[in-house]
């Protein structure tokens, strides 16, 4: 029997970290080779892309970055983790801004925009996790990042501000709110987080652990999305079976050859007679641009 791969949309459970669900979802498949495409922190809830045997190699060669969150923000607070869940190092004490105002500071963060990583994060700095020094109140300089927010629909509920946010992966969300929160005087924190869409995974589509765990094993199997719909914003190149088998063996196939007509660095989904099975890139070679297979997903 060929070994359990492709994709699972999970809606992640607040309180649980990415790695509990990870380690979960290891033990109902039976299979050490899981992975993600992007942390969740334990506060917020939402799309979780999980990758199952062979598809957990897909994580670097995935191309669509685009994420969509809806998060709370509370004015007036400061805390040591951006968010509700941290220490409170400051209370605003003033009239807080108005409406107006929040939308017109919000409005300027739309675009691209440079970030500072929170030191509550699983980013590592001279081989270190910030979180892991942030624990022991270490506190290290931490490169700005530029990040692309597209857009911020702002709502006001009550005494908090909901923003539904699309922006480019490795977008903090809280960092965000906090930044907002320092543009407008008096602070700010996240105090809910949901992501609704993860590249072309969205909320509708996903399961929670519950339900797995629930299904039996044909069940669970059903849940699995194939391991192309990971790379869903790439070329489709269907290749003939000689064709194939040469780019199963690892050589490249010559655009001249299926007469195709791609760019240097077009990177593209291979398919043979039986469907996917690779990802490829268009590469110059002296007898003309051809496509190298760089990663094979489903062996023969």
């Amino acid at each position: 029997m060929s070994e359990i791969s492709g994709v699972l949309c999970l809606n992640k459970e607040k309180g649980a970290t990415s790695h509990d669900m990870i380690n979960r979802v290891r033990r109902l498949f039976s299979l050490r080779r899981v992975g993600h495409t992007g942390t969740l922190d334990p506060l917020a809830t939402g799309v979780l892309v999980v990758m199952v045997g062979r598809a957990a190699k897909a994580a670097e060669f995935l191309s669509c970055d685009k994420k969509e969150y809806v998060a709370r923000m509370r004015l007036g607070l400061e805390s040591d983790t951006e968010d509700i869940t941290g220490n409170i190092i400051s209370e605003y004490k003033g009239e807080l801004p108005t409406e107006e105002e929040v939308k017109a500071v919000v409005s300027s963060f739309v675009g691209e925009i440079s970030q500072m990583p929170p030191m509550y994060s699983a980013i590592k700095i001279n081989g270190r996790k910030l979180v892991d020094l942030a624990r022991k109140n270490i506190e290290v300089e931490r490169p700005l990042r530029r990040i692309t927010v597209y857009s911020i629909e702002l709502e006001r509920e009550g005494d908090e501000y909901i923003l539904k946010v699309c922006c480019s992966s490795g977008t903090y969300v809280r960092t965000l709110c906090a930044d907002i929160g320092r543009a407008l005087g008096c602070g700010a924190v996240m105090t809910e987080l949901t992501r609704t869409k993860s590249g072309d995974f969205s909320l509708e589509g996903a399961c929670t652990l519950a339900e797995l765990e629930a299904a039996d094993e044909s069940g669970r199997l059903s849940y699995l999305l194939p391991t192309e719909s990971l790379f869903s914003d790439l070329t489709v190149v269907r290749l003939p079976e000689f064709f194939e088998r040469l780019a199963r063996s690892g050589l490249e196939i010559y655009l001249k050859k299926i007469s195709l007509s791609l760019p240097v660095g077009t990177r593209v989904r291979l398919y043979g007679a039986d469907g996917f099975f690779a990802v490829g890139e268009v590469k110059e070679y002296p007898d003309g641009n051809a496509i190298k297979p760089i990663k094979q997903f489903v062996l023969k």
